[in-house]
This record gives structure tokens, C-alpha cells and sequence, in this order.
């Protein structure tokens, strides 16, 4: 081989080693973001998820304490958001959000409460019936890092 040769082959190879570590530190960096971006808008949508069901869960509570007529439109909605966990929550905070379903019914068969009754209530041990809903969702939400 021709001595003149060796530079420019030598020349030629590191110019490929360069644009292929560039071109592979571009993919990754691009992987990242996009796996980034992707766990980002995975934890908003459940964070909206979870805040429409504690805002539903909580109106139907406390209409639940004051009534014995469920509005039946109300559970669905809140059925609905449960069976939308099942698709993308883990089976904890799917549990928890069944129970709370299961109190609220529970509740519409006790009597009704008078407004010192729900004040007791609020100051007792039961106050938070989503207590344990929302911490299993905070978990979670931790974990979607």
C-alpha cells in the first residue's frame, strides 16, 4: 500500500467514527426526550383523571350523608371514571376508588344527617373517605418517573 494512502484512509475513518457517534448520541438524546415527553403527558392525563374523580366522588358523598335518593347519573359517571382506571391505573388505586364507590352507597342507606351530624363527622376519625385514594394515586404517580 502506498504510503500517501495511510493519511487519507486514516482521515476517512475517524470522519465516519465522528458521524456515527453523532448521529447515535442524536438518537439517543431524542430517545430520551421522547420517552420523557411521553411519561410527562402519561402522568397529566392520569392527574386529570384523578381529579375528576374526587371532585365527582366527593358531590356524591356528600349527597349520600343529606339523602336516600342516589342520583343514578352521578354513580354512572363515577363508575365510568373507574372502568377508565382499570385501563391505565394499577389494580391498587383501581381497588381504592371502589371502595369509596362502595361507601357512598353504602351511605345513601343510612339515615340522613343533619348538618351537626356532618360536622362531628368531618371532625372524627372517618373524616377523608378519599384519604386512601388519593394516596394509593400519589404512589403511582410517584412510580411514572
Amino acid at each position: 500500500m502506498n504510503s500517501a494512502y495511510v493519511p487519507a484512509f486514516a482521515a476517512l475513518v475517524g470522519s465516519a467514527i465522528g458521524a456515527l457517534t453523532s448521529v447515535a448520541s442524536a438518537w439517543f438524546t431524542q430517545r430520551h426526550q421522547d420517552r420523557v415527553r411521553r411519561l410527562s403527558g402519561e402522568k397529566t392525563r392520569r392527574q386529570k383523571l384523578y381529579k375528576k374523580f374526587i371532585n365527582e366522588a366527593s358531590k356524591l358523598y356528600a349527597d349520600a350523608l343529606v339523602h336516600n335518593q342516589a342520583e343514578v347519573s352521578a354513580l354512572v359517571s363515577v363508575y365510568a371514571l373507574i372502568s377508565r382506571m382499570r385501563v391505565v391505573s394499577s389494580s391498587s388505586v383501581v381497588e381504592k376508588a371502589e371502595a369509596v364507590t362502595h361507601l357512598i352507597i353504602d351511605t345513601y342507606f343510612t339515615p340522613n344527617r343533619s348538618f351537626s351530624d356532618v360536622r362531628e363527622l368531618v371532625n372524627g376519625p372517618a373524616a377523608d373517605p378519599l384519604r386512601d385514594f388519593s394516596e394509593a394515586c400519589r404512589t403511582e404517580l410517584r412510580t411514572l418517573r
